[in-house]
């Protein structure tokens, strides 16, 4: 299939040829109609000394104005730059919401990221403004602003540490900021509104930077077109939950905001469904903030679903005999609801509602109660492949799960599981209004409708090999129909491995069934080109420590804990059950338990935490060359 070169920027200043005159509906006119409609429904919330503070639609609105006045007063032209260097708070969506009102481009960064990609991102993207939580991030900043010049102001956030002591002429206070916002304001009280006006269609909304598993991460340029597609698609029935998202919903805001998939969720869909967004304090307070909030949507990336029920496992095998003994009991039960539940899509038969209303009563409400998911109405899991086992747990629990797909090229649209169609170990149907086709040759996923980006911002090699003439988007993941409708994935199209007797496989399927395994936090699966398959595995080491203090396995460090000979063979039990379900061509023959935790920092995972396979198995080649020693044993 061809390709040629496709444009590298959308427009950022006149309105496109043949635009309508009417304003583009952005996402700044989103939160501005709600806060017509509902002034004091509560729109954010965050906790701040340990209170939740609440900021109703009006009040997220008028800040986002004076926010948005404030960006004026430093110069922000419409089609610069505005960058966030912050974990998910208030302050996030304010800039965000208010960066589009004045046309302006949102620019997400990962606040794990290190200085020297910060200043990549921030040189790369062009960015006028940057607002940065705190010293740390200002330090980051400060380290490389000789090497963003068009890098005219850094806004921090939180003051302890920078304020007072830091003299740089480019820092101003995030207090300052909105004072300044608001002399503008008072000055200029049209402005933002006459640019939300002239805001079109083809406006570029936003950087959203690509993970970077295999390089340079590249800029996808979202324009004001695909974002309001992407909000019709998961605001209007038949997109994910049926009834569609609306004001009593309540979501759970923890993933980073620089990801498209917490964008949809946390500032699109609330925008445009008037849902109320919860700030989580941190990710380590996520199961604690779960609890307290107990959301009605909630929105997961594989790692977090597998933790949940790894906790579960934890606190099952730490409880009481008789606990013990009516946990395992009632998930037993679960394990059949579940299975009902997958061979139904997703609908009760009366036998499986009779045993889920019994369960409910001696367990699943207690359970879900204290994993923060009682009154979760549309449970989804995306970003990465994950496990059709553990998604039948929550099924079975009474969470309803659906898998979803997309990406950041395509808006994060592509496919789903509806309600009542779910068909486990797919990724759905084709949501509405898109397009979806498999190349008969290759394999690969193609998508195309109103939320393909524009392209990768100046890099047209990038983008014509990814984006056709006509529109088409080549996802990059091999993929097969299910029964006609639905679409499974079955790798990554750079992922897949040909073994030195020319078998293809895909490593992300044996990687998921390792990772079911309450044991197992990382799989790295090896054989491109050789003899047969290995693995290298980086075990759980909450779960394994509490199964090793059970067994009264005396260890210091992870390093330790994995080298433990008790904990390899709790492994290998691990590895012999996936191998017993695959041909033996497809079967591990060996594998190396990992030393340490993989690292972002160092750079083993992307900030998405993402296994960066080529930088693993670089970092770990003494453990890959003993694994195709001849002779060696498991």
């Amino acid at each position: 299939m061809s390709t040629t070169s496709a444009p590298t920027s959308a427009p950022t200043g006149a309105p496109a040829t043949g635009a309508a005159d009417a304003a583009a509906p952005t996402i700044a006119a989103r939160v501005r109609e709600c806060a017509r409609a509902t002034p004091q429904r509560v729109a954010l919330r965050e906790k701040i000394r340990g209170i939740w503070q609440e900021v109703t639609w009006a009040a997220y609105w008028d800040t986002a104005q004076t926010v948005a006045h404030g960006l004026l007063a430093l110069g922000v032209s419409p089609g610069e730059r505005v960058a966030v260097l912050a974990e998910n708070r208030r302050e996030w969506l304010w800039t965000d919401v208010a960066a589009v009102a004045v046309r302006g481009v949102t620019v997400g960064l990962y606040p794990t990221n290190p200085a020297a990609e910060i200043g990549y991102l921030l040189a790369h993207s062009g960015a006028r403004v940057l607002v940065a939580e705190d010293q740390e991030q200002v330090d980051k900043a400060l380290a490389v602003l000789d090497d963003c010049p068009d890098l005219d102001r850094v806004v921090y956030l939180e003051p302890r540490g920078v304020r007072g002591r830091y003299r740089h002429p480019a820092l101003l206070y995030w207090d300052d900021f909105l004072a300044l916002g608001a002399a503008h304001r008072v000055a200029h009280p049209g402005a933002v509104a006459e640019l939300m006006a002239a805001a079109t269609d083809a406006d570029l909304a936003t950087l959203i930077y690509t993970s970077g598993t295999t390089g340079r991460p590249k800029g996808a340029m979202l324009t004001v077109a695909n974002v309001d597609f992407a909000v019709r698609t998961v605001t209007e029935g038949g997109g994910l939950a049926d009834p569609p998202p609306g004001p009593d919903d309540l979501l759970l805001s923890y993933l980073p905001l620089c990801h498209v998939a917490e964008r949809v969720f946390t500032t699109w869909s609330s925008a445009g469904a008037g849902v109320q967004v919860n700030f989580a304090e941190s990710v380590a307070t996520v199961p604690a903030n779960l609890r307290e909030v107990q959301p009605t949507i909630l929105f997961g990336v594989p790692r977090i679903w597998e933790k949940i029920l790894a906790t579960v496992t934890i606190r099952v095998a730490s409880a009481s005999p008789l606990k013990r003994a009516v946990a395992r009991f009632w998930l037993r039960v679960a394990d059949r609801i579940g299975a009902t539940l997958v061979a139904t899509g997703g609908r009760h038969t009366p036998a499986s509602r009779l045993a889920y209303a019994v369960g409910w009563l001696f367990c699943y409400r207690a359970l879900r109660e204290r994993i923060g998911v009682r009154r979760v109405r549309y449970a989804a899991s995306g970003a990465a492949p994950i496990a059709p086992e553990v998604l039948r747990f929550f099924m079975g629990v009474g969470v309803p799960m659906h898998e979803v797909y997309g990406m950041t090229e395509n808006s994060a649209i592509a496919t789903g599981n509806r309600p009542g169609r779910v068909k486990l170990g797919t990724v759905g149907e084709p949501q509405h209004g898109v397009e979806l086709r498999i190349d008969e040759t290759t394999g690969e996923i193609l998508t195309r409708h109103p939320g393909v980006f524009a392209g990768y911002l100046d890099d047209p090699a990038a983008t014509a090999a990814v984006l056709e003439p006509d529109g088409w988007l080549h996802t990059g993941d091999i993929g097969e129909w299910v029964d006609g409708t639905h679409v499974r994935i079955t790798g990554r199209a750079k992922d897949i491995m040909i073994t030195a007797g020319g078998k293809n496989i895909g490593p992300a399927g044996i990687e998921n069934e390792l990772k079911t395994s309450p044991y197992v936090k990382e799989a790295v699966l090896i054989g491109d080109r050789r003899p047969y398959l290995v693995a290298l595995i980086g075990i759980e080491a909450d779960t394994v420590g509490q199964w090793a203090q059970r067994r009264r396995l005396a260890y210091t460090t992870y390093r330790d804990l994995s080298a433990k000979p008790e904990v390899v063979d709790l492994i290998r039990t691990v590895v012999d059950e996936v191998n017993a379900r695959h041909p033996r061509i497809e079967q591990i023959k060996r594998f190396r338990l990992l030393p340490k935790e993989l690292d972002q920092d160092d750079g083993e995972l992307t900030a998405t935490q993402k296994v960066r396979r080529e930088a693993v198995t670089r970092a770990f080649a003494a453990l890959v060359d003993e694994l195709y020693a001849p002779g060696g044993d498991r």
